[in-house]
């Protein structure tokens, strides 16, 4: 991997207020890697948040093989849960493979899950889908493109693929 080159010329700025726009960000997030010491439950503000690097799949259309910083947080988090990821190794990276919504009992909340490669995953009880990612550093060049076999990877029922 080459060291960060250059600014993100195309900043991605999404917004999801539903599960439909979720799935876009899930998309664009695919691949991401991410730090666990860059993840962080802000309880007092009910805000979750993480910085990763994503693949960009769109600048792949484009024949570039590239990653970007980033950033995602959710609104109104009321609770997280967290399986297979161990906050006592910060520099552990996951590889986020989707982000997904089950409604709840009382609409609009529900829980947003995102799933890692190797089984882990984060559970957000949420009061709504209220999400923000946007590009915030540089992108460098890779050498190659994500690819793994999602088949093990994710529960029944969960996406498989942008």
């Amino acid at each position: 991997m080459e060291p960060p080159s250059r600014p993100c010329a195309h900043a991605l700025r999404l917004h999801a207020l539903d599960s439909e726009d979720l799935s876009l960000l899930s998309a664009h997030l695919q691949d991401a890697l991410v730090r666990v010491g860059d993840i962080a439950f802000l309880p007092d503000k009910r805000r979750f948040a993480l910085i990763g690097s994503r693949f960009d799949w769109a600048a792949e259309l484009d024949g570039r093989l590239e990653r970007c910083r980033c950033g995602l947080h959710f609104e109104g988090v009321q609770r997280v849960r967290c399986q297979g990821v161990s906050r006592d190794r910060p520099d552990a990276i996951l590889e986020l493979l989707a982000v997904t919504f089950e409604p709840g009992a009382e609409p609009p909340s529900g829980v947003v899950r995102l799933y890692f490669a190797g089984g882990a995953s984060i559970a957000l009880d949420v009061e709504c889908v209220e999400a923000q990612l946007c590009d915030v550093g540089p992108r460098w060049k890779v050498g190659a493109r994500p690819a793994h076999d999602l088949s093990d990877e994710l529960d029944e029922g969960a996406p498989r693929g942008p």
